[in-house]
């Protein structure tokens, strides 16, 4: 009853903050991309050559890797590999290859590849979805090294993945072949296991135990994609596993160079209208939004304040990444699953992401609880950026503010002219 009885008095603290004028924007990016319908040739291609299906022998029962990120054209992808392992007369099955994702449940787990299309009936394979993990040996600093049960008992094991920066740490191995070994096929357990020493030792982890399941676990090799600024798949590379190390460094290098940013550097509040982890493992890219929750990687925009309207029905709750914004709406707020958020959070060690910001009735009350609280600013006229997403920021909007300073900017092009925003009669935007 506390709480109703304050919140009038909270609305009419922000009456009086003005929500300047907005105007969209389409900034420009280099558009390298694979058409949909050339990749099951692409992989089937690349995968027929000697070194890769040489290791592919009747009978043999392969484990495919699977992730919970919103990787373009998963679920195709996954499939194409599963039908080449199967024309060579071998029996492929989905493993679900997230670390404690998806609540660290196997049921999670196999919900999050559904919501990806990645369904029995589609890629014409089990998927075989479990939390045990085997003991594989030791890295070659001495510590355990764990995978997933059914994987590490497989004949084989096909590493499929995306690889692109991570969003904690910076080092020659991030997202990537490396660490779907590490974490991702670890499970739960394994990826305790590579997180205890935190980010700061990241770096080293990911390719330390990467190289120990590369030695002692049936790795065959890898096919990893590297997507462009509008998250479609611009590159397929399949990698042996003997040319794992060598050759995901220099593919790292080249997924940085098509990275999308926002092309302001600066902004007072950046408004996000959802984030989720169908966008990025932390909730919102921070290689985009730069709302880093380690000090170990930088990169993205400068903002003083971070307003996150909304959930992407994809993330399930999974409000992860929600802790580094400043305010929120209550109807995030109504649809967060802690018992998924925990989990995640727990196991990397790093709990800022799943704190809960100040609170607010409606879109229009935390855009404005944003810009009151800004210090140093033009109130009258701020700074503000609202992107749909981080994955998406071809299409953003930018405040009033920023007119004369883009409208020659040769990567941008002005797509109206500044309008107020249209809030309905509860404060939200239609």
């Amino acid at each position: 009853m506390k709480t109703k009885r304050e919140r009038p008095f909270v609305s009419q603290l922000m009456s009086d903050t003005k929500i300047p004028r907005m105007f969209k924007i389409k900034q420009h990016f280099p558009r390298p991309k694979i058409n949909i319908e050339e990749i099951p040739s692409i992989i089937n291609q690349q995968l027929s050559a000697d070194k890769f299906t040489s290791k592919i022998k009747p009978n043999m029962r392969i484990a495919i890797t699977a992730g919970s990120r919103g990787v373009a054209n998963v679920a195709l992808i996954t499939k194409s590999i599963a039908d080449f392992v199967k024309s060579k007369g071998a029996f492929p099955f989905v493993v679900p290859s997230m670390g404690s994702h998806g609540g660290a449940t196997a049921e999670g787990q196999r919900e999050i590849l559904e919501g990806y299309g990645i369904t029995e009936d589609y890629v014409g394979c089990p998927i075989i979805s479990s939390m045990e993990v085997k003991n594989i040996g030791k890295n070659e600093e001495g510590g355990d090294v764990f995978i997933d049960k059914h994987a590490a008992e497989a004949d084989g094991i096909i590493v499929s993945c995306r690889i692109k920066p991570h969003t904690a740490f910076r080092g020659p191995y991030e997202s990537g072949i490396m660490k779907m070994m590490a974490i991702g096929l670890g499970k739960q357990y394994g990826a305790e296991v590579c997180h205890a020493e935190g980010f700061k030792n990241m770096a080293k982890n990911v390719p330390l135990f990467g190289r120990a399941i590369i030695k002692h676990a049936p790795i065959l090799f890898a096919v990893a994609t590297i997507e462009n600024a509008f998250d479609e798949t611009c590159k397929i590379v399949s990698v042996n596993s003997d040319e794992i190390a060598e050759k995901e460094p220099p593919l790292l290098k080249e997924a940085f160079s098509y990275m999308p940013r926002i092309l302001v550097d600066e902004c007072d509040v950046l408004i996000v209208d959802q984030i989720g982890k169908n966008f990025s493992g932390d909730g919102m890219d921070p290689n985009i939004t730069g709302t880093f929750c380690t000090p170990y990687a930088t990169g993205g925009i400068k903002s003083q304040r971070v307003c996150v309207l909304d959930l992407s029905p994809e993330t399930h709750g999974n409000a992860i990444g929600l802790g580094y914004s400043s305010a929120t709406t209550k109807r995030v707020f109504d649809q967060l699953d802690l018992s998924s958020m925990y989990p995640n959070a727990i196991t990397c060690t790093v709990l800022g992401g799943v704190r809960i910001p100040i609170v607010m009735e409606s879109d229009k009350e935390a855009i404005q609880v944003c810009i009151r609280t800004c210090n140093e600013i033009d109130k009258e006229n701020p700074y503000i950026v609202r992107i749909p997403n981080s994955l998406h920021i071809e299409h953003i909007m930018l405040s009033e503010a920023y007119y004369d300073k883009v409208k020659d900017m040769p990567n941008i092009t002005i797509e109206s002219e500044p309008e107020y925003l249209d809030f309905n009669e509860n404060g939200d935007l239609w």
